[in-house]
């Protein structure tokens, strides 16, 4: 009898998921290096770049039955459309953040999502929460609540990324698709607003592709890997795991971002900050013990 593989895969689940949030955590420096391209640009280029790799791996590969499926749908075309257009939001929102030195409100806005998506399942999939839950929520809340009183305005960019992310993930969380085939579909609809938007800029002689050297252009192609990469690797790891294990890996993502804006790119932490991520931290911790014993005494 030939060995199973099957006792492995959760250890290799572990490595996947692990590496996909490595990617996201560190994802930052990738945009950095294109600063001098202005974030609408670099948006555009995700988009035309993702659906050009996804497209051979769908069309060819065994997703191809579900991803035509999808698009004979018109519930499925409805809500794909409105998901392209909340991950779009969120990731030029990211990509403007990141190279206007908003690194720390980008890692505040990951750290703050899982806890928007409790409160999103709460009121529109009647999840409800548990003490220790609420408890957390609370304490998040009031973390955004003293940022917003310190500097007088609250931190729209942190916000903004957690509940567009949040809605995109309930949306998403909801409707029969893959990962993969949801990132490509969405990803076609966005297709003909960024060559809209490219194309111009190309006959102009104005768009960074072919103008700023091949080290950029490399560099815009390569926001494929950087956007279906991860991705791949998160659907394979979560298919593997327990959720609650893929729950704690996820911190590891926007803890990277955090340590990059403050030991690389040396963005200040004030005491506004400082107490607002204490507050969060605080409440991700008391949401992931709450989550680790949840789950063993369903085990037992």
């Amino acid at each position: 009898m030939k060995p199973t593989l099957l006792p492995s895969r959760p250890h290799l689940g572990v490595v996947w998921a692990a590496l996909a949030f490595v990617i996201w955590g560190v994802a930052p420096i990738y945009y950095k290096a294109l600063r001098q391209v202005p974030a609408m640009e670099i948006l555009m280029h995700r988009v035309i770049w993702s659906f050009l790799a996804l497209a051979p791996l769908i069309l060819g590969g065994r997703w191809a039955k579900e991803f035509a499926a999808a698009l004979q749908s018109r519930t499925h075309v409805a809500a794909l459309a409105g998901t392209a257009v909340l991950v779009s939001s969120n990731w030029f929102v990211f990509i403007w953040a990141i190279n206007n030195d908003q690194m720390l409100q980008t890692s505040l806005g990951y750290f703050i999502n899982p806890l928007v998506n409790m409160l999103l399942g709460r009121i529109f999939l009647g999840e409800r929460l548990r003490p220790a839950q609420k408890v957390a929520v609370a304490l998040a809340g009031a973390g955004v609540v003293y940022l917003s009183l310190f500097f007088g305005s609250i931190p729209h960019i942190a916000l903004f990324l957690a509940i567009s992310f949040g809605f995109y993930g309930l949306i998403r969380k909801v409707m029969p698709v893959g990962a993969l085939v949801g990132l490509a579909a969405e990803t076609l609809f966005l297709s003909l607003p960024a060559l809209i938007y490219l194309v111009p800029l190309a006959l102009e002689g104005r768009g960074a592709f072919w103008h700023q050297g091949w080290q950029a252009d490399l560099l815009l192609m390569g926001t494929a890997s950087v956007t279906a990469l991860p991705l791949l690797l998160f659907t394979m790891g979560a298919r593997a795991i327990q959720l609650t294990t893929l729950g704690f890996l996820q911190y590891i993502g926007p803890s990277l971002t955090f340590v990059l804006a403050v030991a690389v790119y040396r963005e200040p932490v004030g005491q506004g900050q400082g107490v607002t991520f204490a507050l969060i931290w605080t409440a991700l911790a008391i949401n992931s013990a709450d989550s680790w014993h949840h789950w063993r005494r369903q085990r037992m």
